[in-house]
């Protein structure tokens, strides 16, 4: 697997679990027929037969307090099992109550079998006078292979990881305290779990794969959209999707998905740290254009760790950006185009601004052919103090074990949040919402060899988005960006928004908003109250009829 891929994927931890055998179905308590009287006169003055006949139908009523089972009811219809309980919170002064439902819902076939169930988590506002016209929003995660925790429990949810005010990481053992943040104001919340990931599971292990992939996934979670809203009535509600990481990529696909197959338009998508077009991340051999998009963000992570020169470093971040946007798409990029047919005069030129620009010595520049990789700028920019920078968010540092190692060894802002995260959710959804399942819980890593639907090119989504656009004109688009994320980098973004191709009357339907932290910007307590208010404001905009 290429190191570019392992960026995106997070890191597999587990596999998927044995599915947990259904209940068995309960003795039939019509054949709980007493005894048959030796004599054919019982007491009371009947008959044995009409004694016995009598014992039987009354065994066939349900029994006082319990509720009749429906006739027809499958086996498999059992797994769509859920708990409900009553919560509030205070959201800019205000209590919000709402119900908390924690469930499985099933996917059948045409034929009507199971073919996996899909554990989410549903916050629906209460004494709303019209729930069917209240937004109604569905997040995931991304991956692939990743739960939906982490915006749930970060950023949208009503209960978010107690982490230092910067997101930095702090000591077990972990706790929620209440978001007063959360978009529940705003909007009903529903969380899915693709299969593989949390409580989700195919109903046969060995038929998993038919939900890896990029058209696979969105097959199966349009489905899931499909019938929620169909089981909750919910068609009149505005509908929204917000993905994070390859959850951006799964919201674009589920556009296309949901219009082709359900006839469902969104009024708005929310993409948290987006990456669309895969070319724009994944080098390769011929490709340099991830070179170019994730230069800004080494000059923002050396500017934040101080390692940029005193007059660039005295100037705010956005001013010390310009200028490395502006080196990026112009010199920059025409090195590498010209590649060695680069004059040496001017490939010495661009050699000392990209190292005035990144923090790294002329001469690892040079060494590197103007290509520094991700995981090599990683572990050199701060080698002189024996530390390695993040991915997800490149504020983070961790102790290097190998002083001359020249990659990353790992990801300190992974593990400063990992455990936090996996910790607080499988108490929390026990305890809070009393949901019990003896399976692990799948954070990270559930799923197998994905489909990527790009034989000898790379996936992308973006023009499924545009074509979405273009036949929803009135389609919104909200777009985040951490200056400090290194795994979708924030350029990268707006060079896949630049290069849509749609109309340019819809491109006034794209917001793009920036925050000062990484990958997942709503860690950081200025950016979570800041994001919290861009998206109130997209949901209230895409919202009105």
């Amino acid at each position: 697997m290429p190191t570019s891929l392992r960026i995106l994927s997070l890191i597999a931890l587990t596999t998927a679990s044995a599915l947990a055998q259904a209940a068995q179905p309960h003795a039939d308590p019509a054949k709980a027929a007493a005894p048959e009287a030796k004599s054919d006169e019982a007491p009371g003055g009947k008959s044995a037969k009409e004694e016995k006949a009598d014992k039987k139908e009354a065994a066939s009523k349900p029994e006082a307090g319990k509720e009749e089972k429906p006739k027809g009811d499958k086996p498999e219809d059992k797994s769509e099992k859920k708990t409900s309980t009553d919560h509030s919170l205070v959201i800019n002064g205000q209590k919000v109550d709402f119900t908390a439902t924690a469930g499985m819902l099933s996917l059948k076939d045409a034929e009507g079998k199971v073919t996996a169930d899909i554990f989410y988590i549903a916050y629906t506002k209460k004494d709303v006078a019209d729930p069917a016209s209240r937004p109604l929003t569905f997040s995931f995660n991304g991956g692939p292979g990743s739960s939906s925790v982490w915006m749930h429990l970060g950023l949208l949810g009503p209960k978010r990881v107690k982490l230092r005010d910067d997101g930095f990481a702090v000591p077990p053992p972990y706790q929620l305290v209440e978001n007063e943040f959360s978009l529940l104001d705003e909007t009903d919340l529903v969380f899915i779990d693709p299969v593989g990931t949390g409580y989700s599971r195919a109903s046969k292990p060995d038929e998993a794969k038919n939900f890896y992939g990029v058209n696979e996934d969105a097959r199966s979670i349009a489905e899931f959209i499909r019938l929620y809203i169909t089981k909750n009535t919910r068609w009149p509600s505005p509908k929204f999707l917000i993905g994070e990481s390859y959850g951006t990529t799964r919201a674009a696909a589920l556009s296309g998905e949901l219009l082709r197959s359900h006839r469902m338009n969104l009024n708005g998508i929310m993409l948290v740290s987006t990456v669309l077009n895969f070319q724009t991340i994944w080098g390769a051999e011929g490709n340099d254009l991830p070179f170019v998009l994730f230069l800004p963000s080494f000059t923002a992570t050396a500017w934040y760790h101080q390692k940029l020169p005193a007059d660039l470093q005295k100037k705010p971040l956005v001013e010390v950006l310009k200028e490395s946007e502006k080196f990026t798409s112009g010199d920059y990029n025409q090195a590498l185009l010209l590649g060695a047919a680069l004059p040496a005069p001017q490939r010495a030129a661009v050699v000392k601004q990209m190292a005035r620009l990144t923090g790294l010595s002329d001469a690892f520049v040079a060494a590197s052919d103007l290509r520094v990789t991700l995981s090599r700028f990683n572990a050199e920019l701060l080698r002189d103090q024996r530390l390695v920078t993040g991915r997800f968010d490149s504020r983070y540092t961790s102790y290097m074990r190998d002083r001359l190692g020249n990659e990353a060894e790992r990801d300190p802002s992974a593990d400063a949040v990992f455990s936090a995260f996996a910790s607080t959710f499988n108490h929390y959804v026990r305890h809070d919402l009393k949901f019990e399942d003896d399976r692990p819980y799948n954070i990270l890593g559930g799923v197998g060899k994905w489909n990527w639907d790009a034989e000898n090119q790379f996936a992308n989504v973006s023009e499924i988005l545009a074509e979405s656009m273009t036949a929803n004109p009135f389609l919104k688009v909200h777009v985040s960006n951490g200056f400090y994320d290194m795994a979708t980098p924030y350029y990268a973004a707006r060079y896949t928004f630049s290069h849509l191709n749609i109309h340019p009357e819809l491109m006034k339907n794209i917001t793009q908003d920036d925050y000062t932290a990484g990958h997942m910007m709503y860690l950081n307590l200025p950016d979570l109250k800041k994001q919290k208010e861009d998206l109130a404001k997209f949901i209230r905009s895409a919202s009105q009829k």
